[in-house]
């Protein structure tokens, strides 16, 4: 019985915890570039803090 749970537990609380990641992009668009300004303000600030 516990290995039927098990994955279906993992599957639920992965859902849950993506569920406010995709509810805040509203689109697949919306999700792209909102990794794109994540990774723009990361190579932002590796040039700023380049020795």
């Amino acid at each position: 019985m516990f290995k039927k749970t098990l994955p279906t537990a993992l599957v639920l609380i992965t859902l849950l915890g993506a569920a406010p990641l995709i509810a805040a992009c509203h689109t697949v668009a919306g999700a792209g570039e909102d990794i794109s300004r994540t990774g723009d303000a990361i190579g932002n600030s590796a040039k700023k803090n380049t020795p």
